[in-house]
């Protein structure tokens, strides 16, 4: 064999070996950016899960306060008002939204009847009879429960999103996001009364809140 042949061969062997380590290097990227992406549609579907639960813990809660004598009315509308609006969102199904203005219509809803709640919970307590019943204390603590719930898988999403869209943009994963359409997804803002649970402040002065 002569020694041009055996160039050829080699500088092809080379060709071939380079194109076999960029390919496992294109698909293990690829791969990474799938599980990244699925990472954060997982965890939205944790996100929305106790946001479910904190609406279907509403009728029963607005239910068992609208026994109360006297009960404020406007509280209990702005309630099923709140709830209502978070009803009528439309967001994509089975993945994490991809819209920064999806995002935050969802979570000012959200936060609506979050407040809404909070308000509610303030009132009840000028009711004694309300709070010494067991449904009511039992719903309280439930709604309590959910609103830290929600604080936690919201900051899990966040970290989930951190992670996608820090990938997307490093090289070369940078590259296969733009040809496979991996595109950067927004976060939950760290805004007060959304980010944590909220926080209940209790008026035993016996003045209107």
């Amino acid at each position: 064999m002569s020694t041009a042949v055996k160039v050829i061969l080699a500088a092809v062997g080379l060709v071939v070996l380079i194109a076999v380590i960029v390919g496992l290097s294109a698909i293990s990227s690829y791969n990474g950016l799938v599980g990244l992406k699925q990472g954060t549609d997982a965890q939205w579907a944790q996100v929305e899960n106790v946001y479910q639960r904190r609406a279907d813990l509403v009728p029963n809660l607005v239910a068992t306060v609208a026994g109360a004598a006297n009960f404020e009315k406007s509280t209990l509308i702005a309630v099923t008002d709140a709830r209502a609006s978070v009803g009528r969102l439309q967001l994509p199904a089975g993945s994490a939204p991809t819209d920064p203005a999806q995002l935050a219509a969802f979570e000012q809803a959200q936060g609506q009847l979050g407040s809404a709640l909070s308000r509610l919970l303030v009132v009840s307590e000028r009711y004694p009879d309300l709070k010494a019943t067991e449904s009511f204390r039992d719903l309280q603590a439930q709604l309590e429960g959910t609103e830290n719930r929600i604080a936690v898988e919201r900051g899990r999403f966040n970290d989930a999103v951190q992670a996608y869209d820090t990938a997307i943009r490093q090289f070369p994963a940078v590259i296969l996001a733009g040809v496979f359409g991996f595109t950067s997804r927004p976060y939950f803002t760290a805004a007060p009364g959304t980010e944590t649970p909220p926080k209940v402040q209790f008026d035993f002065s016996g003045k209107t809140t």
